[in-house]
């Protein structure tokens, strides 16, 4: 995949667990998925080490982190693709929302946000569900990753849970961390459910009893106070008190700690 001269940058959040495996995934994408004239960049998390003893086998990498969910980064001018790797200790909720600030500024363009999920790590926590499930929620691509000896029910249902719900990202079953088509997952083509990233926001009418009212519009002659504001994504909306109203586990309870 090749980008045109004077382009914005096409930008690549990468989610998931530590040790799911992304390092061998990126080199994927990056060797076998864009053409020779890219200039790939890997922005990793400061205190992320997953991939940082392969930085000779992926091309530049740039450490990014976040003070008071402002993310930093310094990205080279010439870039051409942008990896944005998430935290793979952090909740993937107050990620997104760092991201987005920051993509906002960064002057490139979002092209997907991909998924890696450490099947074993799942399988054997399943309070992790719902940690996953916040990811999906954001990802355009679902990679099942490290699914040695991961029971074919487990993967079954952990598909079927989405599929169920019409989610309409796609998802692969990696083997190695091999990809079938890297030039195809790259293809910036959205495919996630939430709608945080739209460049417009859909408004929410509610009357007076909290109820959403359909088909509203200014003007229209309702006599109840009618209350509009724009749609919350449901990860990202947080209490009165600065909670989310959607917790997620700590997935650094469930990991190895940190060198």
């Amino acid at each position: 995949m090749a980008m045109a001269s004077g382009e914005k940058p096409l930008v690549y959040l990468v989610l998931g667990a530590s040790g799911s495996g992304r390092r061998e995934v990126l080199h994927d994408l990056i060797v076998n998925g864009l053409d020779a004239t890219a200039r790939p960049v890997v922005l990793l998390a400061a205190r992320e080490t997953e991939i940082a003893d392969e930085a000779a086998r992926t091309p530049e990498v740039v450490r990014w982190s976040a003070e008071h969910g402002s993310v930093s980064a310094a990205v080279p001018a010439e870039a051409t693709h942008l990896f944005f790797v998430a935290d793979g200790y952090g909740n993937p909720a107050d990620q997104v929302e760092a991201f987005q600030s920051w993509l906002a500024t960064s002057g490139g363009e979002l092209a997907r946000v991909i998924c890696v999920v450490n099947c074993q790590l799942a399988e054997k926590n399943p309070p992790l569900l719902a940690w996953y499930d916040a990811c999906v929620h954001f990802a355009d691509v679902i990679f099942l990753n490290r699914r040695e000896d991961v029971a074919n029910k487990w993967l079954s249902a952990f598909q079927a849970r989405y599929r169920d719900q019409f989610y309409p990202a796609l998802f692969e079953m990696l083997k190695g961390g091999h990809v079938k088509n890297p030039a195809l997952i790259l293809a910036p083509e959205a495919r996630r459910m939430t709608h945080a990233f739209d460049d417009e926001q859909e408004w929410i009418a509610t009357g007076d009893d909290g109820e959403t009212i359909e088909d509203w519009e200014e003007g229209g002659g309702e006599e109840d106070e009618v209350t509009v504001e724009q749609e919350q994504d449901p990860y990202l909306e947080r209490l009165q008190g600065g909670r989310r109203v959607r917790e997620l586990p700590d997935i650094a309870a469930f990991l190895p700690a940190r060198k």
